[in-house]
C-alpha cells in the first residue's frame, strides 16, 4: 500500500517528461496561453488515465501474483526509473522541432511522455486494493498539470530547463520507491 507521500513522490517523477516537453513545445511552437493550458489538460488527463488503464491491467493479475507482487512492482519501478536515469547520463534526443499548438501532436506528446505511467499503473494495480487507485491516478494527472503548466511558463521565458539532471532525479526517485517496496514487503529483514 502506498503512502499519500509515495504517490506523490511518484507523481511528480512522472511529471518531470511533461514539465520539460511542455517548455521546449512552448519555446518552439510560442503557444498562447490558452493553447498551454489545453496541453496541460491533455497531458493531465493522459497521465491520469494511463496509470489507471495499467492498474486494471496488474489488478486482473493480482490475485495469482500475490507471492510475489512486491517484486513485479520492484522491478517495473526500477525498470523505468533505471531508464530515467539512463537517459538522463546519456542524454536525450535534442534538435527536433515540433508545431505543438496543433491538438494532434498534444496528444503524441502526452501519449509519449505518458507511456511509463502506464507500465508503473501494472506495479499500482498488483499492490493497491480497487477503489485506492482511483486517488493515486488523479493526483498524478493534477501535479502533470501543474508540471505542465510550469514547464510552459517557463518556456515562455525562455528558461532552459536542465532535462538530463530532471531526468536522472526523477529515476532515482522512483528506484527508492521500488526499494521502499521490498523493505515494506520484509525482503531485508
Amino acid at each position: 500500500m502506498m503512502s499519500l507521500v509515495e504517490v506523490l513522490l511518484m507523481a511528480v517523477a512522472l511529471s518531470v517528461d511533461s514539465l520539460v516537453v511542455a517548455a521546449a513545445a512552448t519555446v518552439q511552437s510560442r503557444l498562447s496561453v490558452r493553447r498551454l493550458v489545453l496541453m496541460a489538460s491533455v497531458f493531465a488527463v493522459v497521465q491520469g488515465v494511463l496509470p489507471w488503464l495499467g492498474a486494471m491491467l496488474g489488478g486482473v493479475f493480482q490475485q495469482g501474483m500475490e507471492s510475489v507482487d512486491h517484486w513485479v512492482a520492484f522491478g517495473l519501478l526500477v525498470a523505468v526509473g533505471g531508464k530515467m536515469v539512463w537517459d538522463g547520463v546519456r542524454g536525450a534526443e535534442e534538435g527536433r522541432r515540433l508545431d505543438a499548438s496543433r491538438l494532434g501532436v498534444m496528444c503524441v506528446l502526452a501519449v509519449a511522455t505518458s507511456i511509463d505511467a502506464f507500465v508503473l499503473g501494472i506495479g499500482m494495480g498488483l499492490s493497491m486494493r480497487g477503489g485506492r487507485v482511483w486517488p493515486a491516478c488523479a493526483l498524478i494527472g493534477l501535479v502533470t498539470f501543474g508540471a505542465a503548466l510550469l514547464g510552459g511558463w517557463l518556456g515562455r521565458r525562455s528558461v532552459v530547463l536542465p532535462a538530463r539532471l530532471a531526468s536522472v532525479v526523477a529515476g532515482t526517485v522512483l528506484i527508492g520507491l521500488a526499494v521502499r517496496t521490498l523493505f515494506e514487503h520484509g525482503v531485508f529483514a
